[in-house]
């Protein structure tokens, strides 16, 4: 059942982002609205609308979330692999896991480490930059 349910989701999410659905749904719309002097802009008309998208909005959401959900877990499950094959530090594996606050101490962590370092790779760039022996041993030669 699972993988049918998959089978269908991933298919129908493809095709919802198709031009041609969007294409087709427009159509849809516009011929609904022409026709509405047709049925007197009647109760019935409008409920034929309504409960249309109303139908549509309710599975797609679903269908959605589903792939959605299988992308991003697969996502997580790849970016984990290749902390741990790498000189990256493990704690950072499942930290998707963690509470916002947690996530945001570790993002933290993070930019202050890359800030670290860039101030450091521009010292270092600068030590390189400067001439031999500093200004003393220019003005001496």
């Amino acid at each position: 059942m699972e993988k049918y349910f998959t089978a269908i989701a991933n298919k129908v999410a493809y095709l919802a982002g198709k031009p041609v659905t969007f294409l087709a749904c427009l159509a849809l719309i516009i011929i609904w609205g022409v026709s509405g002097p047709v049925f007197g802009y009647s109760d019935t008309w409008q409920l034929i609308i309504n409960t249309g998208t109303t139908i549509v909005t309710f599975l797609m959401v679903f269908l959605i979330q589903n792939t959605q959900n299988r992308d991003g877990a697969a996502m997580q499950a790849k970016l984990d692999e290749l902390i741990r094959i790498s000189e990256a530090k493990n704690e950072f594996i499942g930290i998707e896991h963690l509470t916002e606050a947690e996530v945001e101490e570790f993002r933290s962590k993070c930019e202050a480490a890359a800030k670290k370092a860039s101030r450091e790779i521009a010292k270092a760039e600068a030590d390189a930059a400067a001439p031999l022996g500093g200004p003393d041993a220019q003005a001496a030669a």
